[in-house]
Formats: C-alpha cells, structure tokens, sequence
C-alpha cells in the first residue's frame, strides 16, 4: 500500500508538471480529456435564421464502445461532468432540448454534426460536447465552440480570377456569402448577367458558403466599372440584406489617337507652329511624331508635343505606344501661306474694283450730260375761233 501510493503520488507530480495551470483549457480543470472533437472553433450566426455545427468525435479510452447506445450532449456556457444538469441544453436521450437542437450526423460514426435553430443574440456563448455511452462519459472540455449571433449579415465577397487585368482577357468574376445556414441561403443578385446559377459549396471545415460566378471578356469599356453583389439572408420575420461593391481595373491599348495643330489656319512661313497628341489608354501611353518626307516617314520628336518653325508645307503624324499596342493618328497638314502672292491678288481685285468704278463714273456723267443738253419746246400760242380757245390734237 506504501508503495502504491507512493506511486500515485508520482504520477500526481508528474501530471502537475506536464498540464501546468493554462496548458489545458480552464473549463478541464484537474481532469485529462479523454474525448476530442473538431469544429471550426468560432462560428458566426444570424438572428433569426440556423446555424449548422460541423463536429466530429474522437477517443481512444478503452472503456467506449460503438456497439452500444450512444448520446450526444451540448452544454452551454460551461462544462458538466454528470453531477448536475444545469449547463445541458440537449441531450439526444430526449431529456432535455432547451433550444430545439438536433443532432444531424451518425453519432456511431463519431459524426456530431448538429442544426442549431432560431438563434438570437442570446444565444452568444461557449458549447462544450460530451458523450455517454455505457460506462464511458466524457466531456470535450479542451475543445470549446465559440458561438457569436449578429443582427446584421456578412457583406458578400467579390473575387476575380485573375488580378492583372488586361483588354480582351477572360476571367471568371465570383460573388461568394458565407452561408451558416445551408437549409435557408442567401440569395444572391449583381449586375452582371442575371440568371447566374447559385450554388451552396461545403468547405474544408465543414462550412459552406454560396455563390454566383460569370466569365466575362474584358474590354476597355470595363476601366472603372462597378460591379455590386447582394446577399439576401431570409430570417424569422423578413430578409436581411447586405451588399458589396468593386471597381474594375483594366489595362488597354491607346484609342482615340488624334493629333491637333496651333495656330489651326494657314500660317506664314517662319512662323512656329504647335502639334499636339492626345489618346485615351491605360497604362498612359508615350508619344512619337513623324514627318513625312519623299523617303516615307521619319521620327522627328518624342512627347505630347512638337514645336517647330515651319518653313514650308509639310505632313506629320503621331503614334501612342504602351505596353499593350500602339496607335497611329491620322496625318495632319500643316499649310504654309504666300504673302507675296496675296499681295498681288489684293492689286489684282483693287484695279479691277477701280476699273469697274471708273466705268460706272463715266456711263453716269455721259448720261447727264446729254439729258442736261436736249432742248426744250417752245409753248404754243392757243388758237381761238369765234372766241373759242381750239385745243391742237396731239
């Protein structure tokens, strides 16, 4: 007996040593768990809607035996090692189902996988596990489930498949809702093509979450777009929506390449002359002028613009360049005007105008003179008969 207890007392040393204050969870106190199990740890729910448990069960104590009736337990807020059913809110007996529990998976394949119901944020806690079967009884104490019950839902994610985003890629745009309660998923709605199929995924641990997908072919009329994805969680008493919003970012080749001239109308020979590039890309492209000569075209000038003092009349055009393509303006004049020449057409229309008024002058003067010299008819006596003034018939 002396040496047995002696024994115990080493072992008891030896355990004080190996599960010193915090190695275990604070919930096993003295005791050595027995029973594992695995769950995602934390879990987020919804009022007003379920929540799936993804568990299972593991144990190597000699004293569990599948063959025989087993029952699975939840406890909430603490553990309860048999003494007292306080902290047990269901038990797969039937004794006790404070909150409508219900133990979905094969408790014989140690699946514990259990729907929680109705929640409210009352239901915010730590759960323990414990199983019984025959003499064997043990609590999860080291694996507690963290539950926390939000009134407001999750935003939705949007992923796309490829980052870099190029014109004339295709890629494959994801809207994904964490969904705690598969029997009632979201419903998700976006702006892209409406008849998107959803589908409810299983995770890796044991979760799910729901999704819509579309493959689209990127342009460059996909810079700055918006896509904006809904979730509509349906809970006790309504729907519950969240939404979220990404800006599409896509690199293109230049568009819209065009080049300007200043001043606009025909210029002087000597004069300086401004040729302006402009083009729409992304990233912002690099700009390259070319005269064009008998020999074809050659590179004057690198930039946005080119000043010159032009001698005489002359083609250019500009080309924008970046790491997607290139795009050629078309060809601009720039037209060099004769002074000299315009000089001689003004003399040219001054004479003519001249001429024309010296014409005109003379036609006017020779008409008034001859009407000025035209002579006038003398008045005729009247001529009377019988004291009757005779009128002569003209």
């Amino acid at each position: 007996m002396a040496a047995l207890s002696e024994n115990m007392l080493t072992v008891n040393m030896l355990l004080s040593l190996f599960f010193l204050p915090g190695t275990l969870a604070d919930d096993c106190g003295n005791i050595i768990p027995t029973l594992k199990i695995i769950t995602p740890n934390n879990m987020e729910a919804l009022s007003g809607s379920c929540l799936q448990i993804p568990c299972t069960y593991n144990t190597d104590n000699p004293t569990y035996d599948s063959s025989k009736t087993i029952y699975g337990i939840w406890m909430k807020g603490g553990v309860n090692y048999g003494t007292d059913r306080d902290k047990v809110i269901f038990d797969s007996s039937g004794s006790i189902n404070t909150f409508s529990l219900n133990i979905t998976g094969n408790l014989k394949e140690k699946n514990c996988t259990t729907l929680f119901p109705n929640l409210t944020t009352s239901h915010t806690d730590k759960y323990f596990f414990r199983v019984e079967n025959g003499d064997y009884k043990a609590s999860a104490c080291a694996d507690p489930l963290q539950i926390t019950v939000k009134e407001s839902p999750w935003r939705p994610r949007i992923n796309i498949s490829d980052g870099d985003l190029k014109e004339n890629q295709s890629v494959t745009v994801t809207c994904s809702a964490f969904t705690p309660c598969p029997q009632s998923p979201p419903e998700l709605t976006w702006n892209l093509q409406q008849d998107s199929l959803r589908q409810t995924e299983k995770n890796t641990d044991g979760t799910f979450t729901t999704k819509i997908q579309e493959t689209i072919t990127l342009s460059d009329t996909h810079d700055g777009y918006n896509i904006s994805c809904s979730a509509r969680y349906p809970v006790i008493g309504g729907i519950k929506t969240e939404m979220t919003k990404v800006t599409l970012s896509v690199s293109y080749s230049p568009r819209n390449t065009s080049a300007s001239i200043s001043p606009s109308a025909l210029v002087s020979a000597g004069t300086w002359v401004e040729l302006s590039c402009s083009s729409r890309a992304k990233p912002p492209p690099s700009f390259t002028w070319f005269r064009i000569n008998k020999h074809g075209a050659t590179n004057v000038s690198v930039g946005p613009v080119y000043k010159f003092n032009s001698n005489e009349e002359e083609k250019f055009y500009c080309v924008a360049t970046n790491d997607l393509g290139q795009q050629k303006s078309s060809v601009i004049l720039v037209d060099i005007r004769d002074d000299q020449s315009s000089v001689f057409q003004i003399l040219n229309i001054l004479k003519i105008m001249g001429i024309v008024l010296l014409c005109t002058s003379i036609i006017i003067f020779e008409c008034w003179f001859r009407f000025s010299k035209k002579p006038k008819k003398e008045p005729e006596e009247p001529t009377y008969v019988n004291n009757v003034m005779v009128t002569k018939a003209s």
